[in-house]
């Protein structure tokens, strides 16, 4: 009876494990929304754009990729093909996400492709373009509906959940092109391309109990510059996700933008150069899902910490007043304004709070940071926890840009001017590089986090 019964229990334990390994599993909902306006409304990203869309090329969508993990813990990765989510937005949602679902910051990564052929939003860009009372209400209305889309996005995609494998890896793709060291008219002409660069494709890959692809989130760290006309479109990365829904039916394909901030799509500016670029892109996701990839345990722990930039003072007034007085132009309208508040005494921000957050998945560790993150971050990210590691930049707030010690000291586009695209009242504190990169390995830290070097501060 005693053998018997030990040659009865391996065959039960057998024919049970499959019911226990479904219990504390990871389970996935997702969701989509088109946000393409359906008012006139103008476009953001480009200073010279003269008046509203006029077309859509392809629509633009929102979608949410919900999860959680055996012991119940939850997060939400949300992308949309937009150029930035401001603070004032991005704020509003995810307070009603943490009173309505219980959804702390940590819990809530949401991402913007930064696609120049997407509308602009409430208070950010306005510096930018001569918009009237018309073009700011309807701006506010868009705002306005866009919030309540991305709240009830979440909450159908928590309604979607049910069990899933989740697996990792990440693949390369090379039309990026580092924009500060290379020059776009005569890049026909060079036979090499100088960085630096970071050509990593991250794939988080979503497998339902049948093993249909649910989802595919991926990523790249490049502009969405190549269109820079006068229809909707969410640029390659739209072409990308369309392209991944056509070839896996049924899936939801969400694309995370990362620290693209200095990189573009070179040749650029025709519909054939973005649908490449997106098909480009989409083929590398496919070839990683084809291959074996990492299955990730059903283990998900967050972390999110604001730090305080500083910000340096504006021009001194003589050289304020010079700029106000000169050809109206989006530096004209920044320095008219900033002295205008000057001269009203209303007070100057001096440091602004800046959005770090890590995400663990199993072992797969997820970097995200507001802003419009140069590339440096990531490179430098991935020397202390790992080639593997997924660094996303556009991030809870898209506010400025991010530049390194280097690049802030260099000066230029990123380092320099684009305060003033953004309406900031002057460029970041040199220790800008050194706060951001103590907090996000403090954070990385606390979630255990493995580092495979240790971290070197630029002096």
């Amino acid at each position: 009876m005693k053998t018997r019964l030990l040659f009865i229990l391996p065959l039960v334990w057998l024919c049970l494990q499959p019911l226990f390994a479904q219990d504390g599993g990871w389970k996935a909902g997702v969701a989509s929304v088109k946000i393409t306006p359906q008012q006139s409304v103008w476009m953001a990203g480009y200073a010279n754009r003269d008046r509203p869309a006029e077309g859509t090329l392809h629509e633009l969508w929102a979608k949410a990729l919900a999860l959680e993990d055996a012991s119940g813990q939850r997060a939400v990765l949300v992308t949309a093909d937009l150029l930035g989510i401001p603070q004032g937005l991005s704020n509003r949602i995810r307070d009603r996400l943490q009173e309505e679902m219980q959804l702390s910051r940590a819990q809530v990564l949401l991402n913007s492709s930064h696609t120049h052929c997407g509308p602009v939003l409430e208070d950010a860009l306005y510096d930018i373009y001569p918009l009237d009372d018309a073009g700011r209400l309807a701006v506010a209305h868009y705002s306005a509906e866009l919030e309540e889309q991305l709240v009830t996005l979440v909450r159908q995609a928590f309604a979607d959940l049910e069990e899933v494998q989740i697996f990792a890896e990440n693949g390369v793709s090379r039309f990026q092109v580092n924009r500060r060291n290379n020059d776009a008219a005569t890049l026909h002409l060079q036979t090499a391309l100088k960085g630096p660069n970071d050509y990593a494709v991250p794939v988080i890959k979503v497998l339902d109990k049948t093993d249909r692809v649910k989802a595919i989130a991926f990523g790249y760290a490049c502009h969405p510059t190549v269109l820079s006309f006068y229809q909707w479109s969410g640029d390659y990365p739209g072409f990308a996700q369309l392209a991944l829904e056509k070839k896996y039916p049924g899936a939801t394909a969400l694309f995370f933008q990362g620290a693209g901030a200095d990189q573009n799509p070179l040749p650029r500016r025709t519909v054939a150069l973005a649908r490449q670029y997106g098909e480009t892109l989409a083929a590398a996701v496919e070839r990683v899902m084809s291959e074996e990839m990492k299955a990730l345990a059903p283990e998900l722990q967050t972390a999110y910490q604001e730090v305080d930039l500083g910000l340096n003072s504006p021009p001194s007034t003589a050289v304020l007043r010079e700029m106000a007085s000169a050809d109206a132009s989006y530096q004209q309208r920044w320095a008219a304004r900033i002295l205008q508040e000057s001269e009203a005494e209303k007070p100057l921000p001096t440091t602004y709070p800046y959005p770090l957050q890590v995400w663990k998945l199993g072992d797969q560790p997820i970097f995200s940071m507001g802003g419009e993150v140069v590339v440096e971050y990531a490179i430098r990210l991935k020397r202390i926890f790992g080639p593997e590691a997924f660094v996303l930049g556009y991030s809870n707030d898209v506010m400025a840009y991010i530049p390194t010690a280097t690049i802030l000291q260099e000066g230029g586009y990123e380092g320099a001017s684009a305060q003033m695209v953004y309406g900031l009242p002057g460029t970041w504190s040199a220790d800008i590089e050194v706060k951001i990169m103590d907090g996000v390995c403090k954070l990385a830290e606390r979630l255990g986090v493995r580092q495979v070097s240790a971290p070197l501060w630029p002096e």
